[in-house]
């Protein structure tokens, strides 16, 4: 799984969004199953003040003395779910996004032990899951939400995967994710025409 990420994603550029917002990186968590590769996800905490009971990566805002949005990413995957820095392999980032809380999001790429025991913080995390990439590559979205930022539309799909709705900056990052790494072809520029 390495390989094929570190050679998919040598050859994508990422866009950068020069602005200056508050900065925050998540971690994209691939497992090293080759055959059947997923991404974990979490469900946030629904005591939490933002992104309450939302499906999300792991990460969070970037701490003052985190010596890079890399740093970040790792620190806060492993405040949130458990898994230890030195089991992640990072990989490359992926185009910054902004939040509708006006943070400016790095996601990093890493391969993950699909078999490492994770454990939520009950602080922050519900519970974490799995999503096969081959669900993802389906496209099998439940709706496409329209979401304006700066002078453009996003048309943007909403994925249900076993009762957990994966939407917003999240489905944008995964969206990224796969077109990047399996050109997918997913246009979130463009209406789907169904």
């Amino acid at each position: 799984m390495r390989e094929l990420l570190t050679e998919r994603l040598a050859r994508y550029a990422p866009n950068q969004l020069a602005m200056d917002y508050p900065e925050a990186s998540v971690l994209v968590p691939v497992t090293d199953n080759t055959g059947s590769p997923e991404i974990l996800l979490t469900l946030r905490s629904s005591n939490l003040s933002t992104h309450r009971g939302q499906v999300a990566f792991p990460g969070g805002k970037r701490d003052a003395s985190d010596p890079s949005l890399a740093y970040t990413a790792l620190r806060e995957t492993h405040e949130e779910i458990g898994l230890p820095p030195d089991q992640v392999q990072l990989i490359a980032p992926l185009s910054q996004v902004l939040s509708r809380y006006g943070i400016l999001v790095t996601p990093y790429v890493g391969v993950v032990p699909a078999d490492h025991p994770l454990t939520p913080n009950p602080h922050e995390i519900e519970s974490i899951f799995h999503v096969p990439v081959e669900f993802l590559l389906e496209d099998r979205r439940e709706r496409t939400d329209v979401l304006p930022f700066l002078d453009d539309t996003y048309y943007v799909p909403c994925y249900r995967w076993q009762g957990y709705e994966i939407w917003g900056l999240t489905a944008v990052v995964l969206v990224d994710f796969l077109n990047a790494v399996y050109d997918a072809r997913i246009d979130v520029l463009e209406p789907r025409q169904d």
